[in-house]
């Protein structure tokens, strides 16, 4: 398994979807995966610190499992199948473990509120991860990173179409 953080969130120019970048900690891959707008307000908010007057959906679910008595030892995303992202939430609970299945863009907000590790399959990452080319990233007007090898055709627009001339910025 790859540790990644989260690097950043954006909105795709083409399509206004949200994007979420994961980066290998100790790497220069990316995984780029589509989240929808609540998902992407739910880990965005957290990252931020920002305090909302009523649970979120996310909240939730993390009073629940520590209320059960259960933590969140990691996440992961563990599969990709016809351009389609899956995870697992891995509870401990009683000195044992359990995985649930999860929607990653869920994984990822509740590990943003627990403070859990996210993980991806080598596999997933070999296959779907980017690595930017950092002399093209730097050239005036250029708004595309060449992949590693094919990213996933349903990705391949999306990619070509993101502003990355700020991935290094802190902010997501």
């Amino acid at each position: 398994m790859v540790e990644v953080t989260i690097d950043s969130i954006r909105v795709s120019l083409m399509t206004q979807q949200r994007v979420v970048f994961l980066k290998e900690v100790s790497g220069e891959r990316y995984l780029v995966i589509w989240i929808g707008p609540c998902e992407a307000d739910a880990i965005t908010l957290e990252i931020q610190g920002v305090q909302v007057a009523r649970p979120m959906t996310h909240d939730l679910l993390k009073t629940l499992i520590l209320k059960l008595g259960a933590t969140v030892s990691h996440v992961v995303v563990n599969d990709l199948r016809n351009d389609t992202f899956f995870a697992r939430i891995v509870l401990s609970v009683n000195g044992r473990s359990l995985e649930l299945d999860s929607r990653p863009s869920d994984a990822i907000a509740l590990a943003v509120r627990v403070r859990a590790p996210i993980f991806i399959d080598e596999a997933v990452m070999d296959h779907a991860a980017i690595k930017p080319d950092q002399d093209l990233m730097t050239e005036a007007g250029t708004s595309e990173a060449p992949a590693q090898g094919e990213p996933p055709s349903a990705f391949k627009d999306l990619i070509e179409g993101l502003d990355l001339d700020a991935l290094d910025s802190d902010s997501p």
